[in-house]
Order: structure tokens, then C-alpha cells, then sequence
């Protein structure tokens, strides 16, 4: 997922706070939608995620939903996103 951090605005010069965190989403929904839509896996990720941040309407119903998330030691993380970690501590844009 290519989710980028919400940047923060921020008087003083502390630096922020980011970690690692490994998330759980569980749905279970009922969808109108296109059917082909529906045949592409990435696609169709991307419309439910999309219509569960909107909330339930005429062509959604949520029947669960359960979502999770918990910090970890970022020594766990892959050495990919402990680089990121670094740059995102060390980027003036963030502060």
C-alpha cells in the first residue's frame, strides 16, 4: 500500500512522532457494483476501501467491520521502512 503520513503542522522544532504499526481490517459487506469491477483484485480493493471510508448507502451494506492496530518495535519492521523512518524524521517538509 503506498499510504503516505498525514503531515503534521508543528510550532516547535521537536521531531515527530511516527512508528510502525501493523494493521488489521476485517469487512464483510454486501455491493452493487460492476461486475467487472468485481474480477479485478486490485480494483475492486480500491472501491471497497473507497466505499467503506464514505460509509453505507443505497449500494452498500456493511455487515462487519473490525479494524485493528498496533505499534510495533520498529527493530520489526523490514529495512525498507526503517529507512523511510529515517527520512521522514530527518525531512523539514514533515515538521
Amino acid at each position: 500500500m503506498n499510504s503516505k503520513p498525514v503531515k503534521r503542522q508543528s510550532s516547535s522544532s521537536e521531531t515527530p512522532e511516527v512508528g510502525v504499526y501493523e494493521c488489521e481490517v476485517h469487512l464483510k459487506f454486501r455491493l452493487i457494483e460492476e461486475k467487472q469491477v468485481v474480477g479485478d483484485r486490485d480494483h475492486l480493493l480500491e472501491t471497497l476501501l473507497d466505499a467503506v471510508a464514505c460509509g453505507a448507502d443505497d449500494y452498500l451494506d456493511d455487515l462487519q467491520v473490525e479494524v485493528t492496530a498496533e505499534e510495533l518495535a520498529e527493530i520489526q519492521a523490514s529495512p525498507r521502512m526503517r529507512r523511510q523512518l529515517i527520512r521522514l524524521r530527518n525531512s523539514r517538509e514533515f515538521l
